[in-house]
């Protein structure tokens, strides 16, 4: 369901709104900017205004409510509970009902819902980037200065084989104690499909059976963020029926946002889907980020892991910590390595500017919020940073390419996959 049919529920947001201004203490992009358009208390006005047809739905005004990180670090600060978060959502769907896409995001978002296109699209892109890109010690980088790929960035490498071409459907567990289907989301299958692979070393240690359906595609939040709630809806059916035909006893994710789509998202969108809604309730129940499986659901066996001497520090994926609330049993499993320095940061939560498409659209905004995260690694000491979300990787490893930091970046499944 589309979250203009949600106005009820945005408008009782909207009402217990006090425009007190205590998200300005925790927006990343209004310490930035200063704007009061930035901020919730500013957008959460103009939304208001824009649901209840007083504004016009302007290219300005879309502009506005795009400089948005979705972050929820609003939400999770407001003395009111306010979720300012589903209220931009809100704004953004009535302004591309009323003005529509532009031509470039439409395109891509038809190739975001249609798994075959977007499969061969990806492969095209793996064997043609060195036309486009440049490998150096570091990663890549442009060859063309193009908005939001200017020379300086760092960009990892699309991997020649996507993850779900070389994994098995079903990988076996000698002795299972539980059964599990796998979400691996875009950066495992397209960028990181070593991640996918520690993701399968670790469960089958802990006696997981994984199971690996093969027809499954983008989550479909990148196109929600973007206010395409139509598409978005199709795309969360498309999964709810691929997940719901599966006899697991979970489904894992290795990525903030794709938990949240099935957990919360989906719901939401098919609330009122007489065929869906219950179906996606179902699967939402049993979605977990993979250290919420392997600390509350399972939980691992500690005595078997090996030393990895190693000092690290931890970055909060914004959708890990305020969306899912995994960011502790993350912390729990790196920390109970043995050998492993723990050096935490400052603010571990605070936003790394990335939000997926942001650090495209708004790349130099992005790396000013990712300055201030840099800044805090640094001072950890730490040889390696860890993570749990592929998006946030790339921001991180961008900024610490650039800023010429000596840590590495991992996801700490691969982390805990190093002490098996």
């Amino acid at each position: 369901m589309s979250y203009l049919k949600q106005y009820p529920e945005i408008e009782n947001e909207l009402v217990k709104c006090m425009k007190c201004g205590n998200c300005q203490a925790v927006c990343p992009l209004y310490k930035e900017t200063k704007s009061e358009g930035a901020v919730a208390r500013g957008k959460v006005k103009l939304a208001e205004a824009v649901l209840n047809g007083k504004l016009e739905c302007t290219d300005e005004l879309a502009k506005i409510f795009e400089t948005c990180l979705t972050c929820k670090a609003c939400a999770a600060n407001c003395p009111c509970g306010v979720q300012p978060d589903k209220i931009v959502l809100a704004a953004r769907t009535k302004l591309v009902k009323e003005r529509g896409l532009p031509f470039i995001k439409n395109m891509i978002f038809k190739g975001l819902s249609n798994p075959n296109l977007f499969k061969t699209g990806m492969a095209m892109g793996a064997m043609t980037q060195g036309l486009f890109l440049k490998a150096n010690d570091k990663g890549m980088s442009p060859r063309y200065p193009v908005s939001g790929l200017e020379l300086r960035r760092v960009l990892p490498k699309l991997a020649d084989r996507p993850f779900l071409s070389t994994a098995p459907d079903v990988n076996k567990a000698d002795n299972p104690k539980k059964k599990v289907a796998f979400f691996t989301g875009c950066t495992t299958n397209f960028i990181y499909p070593q991640v996918g692979d520690a993701l399968l070393k670790v469960m089958k240690h802990n006696d997981v059976e994984v199971v690996i359906p093969k027809e499954q595609h983008c989550c479909g939040v990148p196109v929600l963020l973007h206010g395409d709630a139509d598409t978005a809806t199709q795309m969360a059916r498309s999964h709810v029926d691929i997940f719901s035909n599966l006899d697991v006893d979970a489904i894992i994710t290795v990525c903030g946002t794709c938990g949240e789509s099935f957990s919360k998202h989906y719901p939401e969108l098919l609330q009122d889907d007489k065929t869906y809604a219950e179906k996606a309730n179902k699967l939402a129940e049993k979605t977990y980020d993979f250290a919420q499986f392997l600390v509350d659901v399972l939980p691992i066996d500690k005595e078997i892991l090996k030393t990895v001497n190693k000092t690290v520090t931890y970055h909060v994926p914004c959708h890990i910590g305020r969306g899912m609330n995994a960011a502790q049993q993350q912390i729990e499993l790196i920390t109970s390595i043995p050998g492993i320095k723990y050096n935490p940061l400052k603010q571990p939560d605070r936003c790394c500017g990335g939000a997926g498409s942001f650090s495209l659209t708004h790349y130099e905004l992005s790396y000013k919020v990712l300055k201030h995260k840099l800044t805090d690694i640094k001072a950890s000491a730490a040889d390696m940073l860890v993570t749990g979300c592929g998006s946030c990787r790339m921001q991180l490893t961008d900024g610490i390419s650039q800023e010429e930091l000596p840590q590495a970046v991992r996801h700490t499944v691969e982390v805990l996959a190093e002490a098996y």
